[in-house]
């Protein structure tokens, strides 16, 4: 059997006008900006910029963003060829399928299933510690034992708010993705609402004179910096899983992937500017950093509404992290790597229901019983490792299938996509090692799974041989 057997594109394209397993196309441009927006402001913005400015960047926490923003947007062009090039759920599993072939699809896909449901967990852990700080400041505590992940030092055993909402958000995408998408541009506009009030308040508060040493770890420090804050952009990449649900997607999915990655990273860098020029540095190793800020020029009436803010941003966030791990088990099944009750879509909801159930089961084992800092670095080497093939991906395509048409183009191939490579490679390397031992562990279970079920079930593999088998009994005949 062939591991490196491709699908072509144009079997591709056909296998989602397939009416009984095909999803519902009902979401436009807005609908992917606002899924992109509410999958990246959330846990980096809220959380994140402290922790970085404090132990790694400095005032310099800026050139961190600006870093892993450049890393992103060359991946971002990329993603966009292939999203609107190959409109079908999968993202970077599903053009790997295309380009290298169903091995290394397998090895994406089994990536991104580490990206989105440890990010889905990391993100959920990240709610948690907000919606109890919210619930202590009307005097509700949640037992010590049931409101972290295990840690028996600490007398934590479970997470049970953490697995609350990732039940609540499983539901609402298992009824259709148009309620989703509803909700979450109501609570994205929300959320954007808030940055802007944090930006309109804290501007009149800023200290040049905290902006003193801007550098005071060095580069090194603000690579680091970049390393840490780039889980800060994952997100815009779950946009590519929606592209089976979208109208008219050769126009709209550039649109949604760019345009959110622009308006997010702006954000950023004002957000962070401001942030560290209100606090020194130092005393923004916190776990809200932008609410403390407000505190720490006494303006509490604003945190709080930044509090309430931040626990509507990381919400957006885990629901589409959420909805991008379904879309993923969905294409995967589909192709007959993963049980085909995974790809099963309920004639009613047109929603894959069975794994949106799966993935609830998975994400919550995660978040409830697995300590944040381990789930977030997982999520970084996993995604820098997905934007690197798909980057890839854009240069052997264009050799191969140089008169393919393709609704948006990557400018000035293969300069664009070889930055992306180095961008992305060099922030891997700024993770630690342990971080890259469970990465290699988790390859090798996916190896183990491949060739104990995927191998054997694969629907390529099953056409091959019936086509193999037909060609044969003609020369016989």
């Amino acid at each position: 059997m062939n591991l490196f057997r491709k699908k072509s594109i144009a079997s591709l394209l056909s296998q989602v006008e397939n009416k009984g397993t095909s999803l519902k196309r009902e979401l436009g441009p807005f609908d992917l900006m606002m899924l992109g927006i509410g999958a990246i402001i959330g846990t980096g913005i809220f959380v994140l910029t402290g922790v970085a400015a404090a132990k790694h960047a400095g005032p310099a926490l800026i050139l961190s963003f600006v870093l892993s923003g450049l890393a992103c947007a060359f991946a971002a062009l990329c993603y966009s060829e292939f999203a609107s090039t190959v409109p079908v759920s999968g993202s970077a599993y599903t053009y790997s399928y295309a380009t290298f072939g169903e091995l290394f699809a397998w090895i994406l896909g089994w990536d991104l299933i580490l990206e989105y449901g440890l990010a889905s967990s990391a993100v959920a852990s990240g709610w948690s510690g907000y919606f109890q700080g919210l619930l202590a400041g009307f005097g509700i505590h949640i037992p010590t034992a049931l409101s972290s992940a295990y840690d028996p030092a600490k007398g934590t055993y479970i997470d049970i708010p953490a697995i609350l909402i990732v039940l609540l958000l499983t539901f609402l995408l298992s009824r259709g993705i148009k309620e989703s998408t509803r909700l979450n541009s109501i609570m994205v506009v929300t959320k954007l609402i808030v940055v802007v009030l944090f930006i309109a308040v804290g501007v009149w508060y800023v200290k040049p004179v905290n902006w003193t040493p801007f550098m005071p770890f060095g580069f090194s420090g603000v690579a680091s910096g970049a390393a840490t804050v780039f889980f800060a952009y994952i997100g815009f990449d779950a946009v590519s899983t929606a592209a089976e649900e979208v109208r008219n997607p050769q126009k709209s999915m550039p649109i949604g992937i760019l345009g959110s990655l622009a308006v997010c990273t702006v954000l950023y860098i004002i957000v962070s500017g401001i942030l560290t020029g209100m606090v020194p540095y130092q005393q923004l190793n916190v776990k809200n950093p932008v609410a403390f800020a407000l505190q720490f020029i006494h303006q509490n009436w604003a945190a709080g509404f930044i509090s309430l803010g931040a626990i509507i941003g990381i919400t957006t966030v885990l629901l589409v992290m959420i909805y991008g791990q379904i879309r993923l088990f969905y294409a995967i099944s589909r192709d007959g790597l993963l049980p085909k009750v995974l790809s099963n879509v309920n004639p009613k909801t047109q929603t894959p229901v069975a794994g949106s159930w799966v993935t609830f089961a998975m994400v919550s084992v995660f978040a409830g019983l697995v300590p944040l800092d381990k789930l977030a670095d997982l999520t970084n080497i996993g995604t820098l490792f997905a934007f690197i093939a798909v980057s890839v991906g854009i240069i052997v395509l264009r050799k191969k299938q140089p008169n393919l048409h393709r609704a948006f183009k990557v400018p000035f191939v293969p300069w664009i996509p070889l930055l992306a490579i180095v961008f992305c490679g060099y922030l891997m390397l700024q993770l630690s090692s342990i971080t890259w031992t469970g990465f290699v562990v988790w390859f090798v279970i996916g190896l183990v799974v491949y060739f104990t079920y995927g191998r054997r079930h694969s629907k390529l593999a099953s056409e091959d041989a019936t086509a193999a088998g037909f060609e044969q009994k003609q020369a016989v005949s």
